[in-house]
């Protein structure tokens, strides 16, 4: 090696493209340039005389030197997580923010319940919601801008983030619709859904490929008339009339509260999930256990409206 004194900023670029997998989403997570980015990884691996990454189709793959480096940055950079975990433990805890990503898939009805417990602990710290698409928090949970992703899948075969994910809990989806739609359609449930105007959850939402195999199995042929990726918009439109919808059974009460629809009817056979994805196996902080109590009440029992 040219130079003995390792470069930390060189170790943290590298960190970060190895676990996103590409160097513009490295760019992205870190707010720098791409090409910046690729200048200095070209310098990091002049001076360890090695290289660290191979071109594998759009993405990057570790080189067996590069495996090895990123084993020890991991070691590196997981003391500094020891060291904020340290002051999490102690009296600053207040000022140290638990940040949660939320996909914009994920009704916003359960996510509340879910993390609303950890505001009412009896030393709460604050917490940072952050809504995007999946791969983007994944990205940002990746370099430890996040400290859990809640979810309606685990982590995507096709997403190179290194992350353990756990099942919060699950529930069957229900179908609902305005009272005035309802009136108009013929037939008990299921078969009332048989040319009935429906609005379909967005391809980001993990229930849609189960409702609408479904659909098939039950030869049912509801006339789609809008796709949504975000359940509230979804809903709203439900409540106006629009279309049938589904949601959670969980949530069911609350919909129909809130919304003013009815419940038509369950479909045992689709199931929606949440999960919990983190880069530690076991999560420590407070607000992990908090969730994770809410959610096993949460996600087997009818909510309140």
């Amino acid at each position: 090696m040219a130079n003995s004194d390792l470069n930390y900023k060189h170790l943290r670029y590298f960190w970060t493209v190895a676990r996103v997998g590409t160097i513009a989403e490295a760019g992205r997570v870190l707010g720098l340039a791409p090409h910046s980015i690729s200048a200095q990884l070209a310098t990091f691996e002049g001076a360890l005389g090695v290289t660290l990454f191979r071109r594998s189709g759009r993405r990057l793959a570790l080189t067996e030197a590069g495996e090895r480096i990123l084993g020890q940055a991991e070691e590196i950079f997981a003391l500094g997580d020891q060291i904020v975990e340290t002051l999490r433990d102690d009296s600053l805890r207040r000022s140290l923010p638990f940040r949660i990503g939320i996909p914009d898939s994920m009704p916003k009805s359960i996510v509340h319940r879910l993390i609303e417990p950890a505001l009412r602990l009896e030393r709460p710290g604050r917490l940072v919601c952050r809504e995007s698409p999946l791969s983007e928090l994944l990205a940002e949970l990746a370099v430890h801008r996040l400290d859990l992703v809640i979810a309606d899948r685990p982590i995507p075969p096709e997403v190179s983030v290194r992350g353990h994910e756990s099942l919060l809990g699950e529930s069957t989806l229900s179908v609902f619709a305005a009272p005035s739609l309802a009136e108009r359609l013929q037939g008990d449930f299921p078969r009332l859904l048989d040319g009935a105007p429906f609005l379909l959850p967005g391809e980001d939402v993990a229930y849609r490929g189960a409702l609408l195999q479904w659909f098939e199995r039950m030869r049912l042929r509801p006339a789609i008339v809008a796709e949504f990726d975000d359940s509230a918009l979804m809903k709203a439109f439900g409540q106006a009339g629009d279309g049938v919808f589904a949601a959670p059974t969980t949530i069911a009460d609350y919909v129909c509260v809130q919304y003013g629809v009815r419940m038509l009817g369950e479909v045992p056979e689709a199931r929606a999930r949440v999960y919990a994805i983190t880069t530690e196996r076991r999560l420590s902080h407070p607000a992990m256990q908090a969730i994770r109590n809410a959610a096993a009440h949460a996600l087997t029992h009818a909510l309140p409206g």
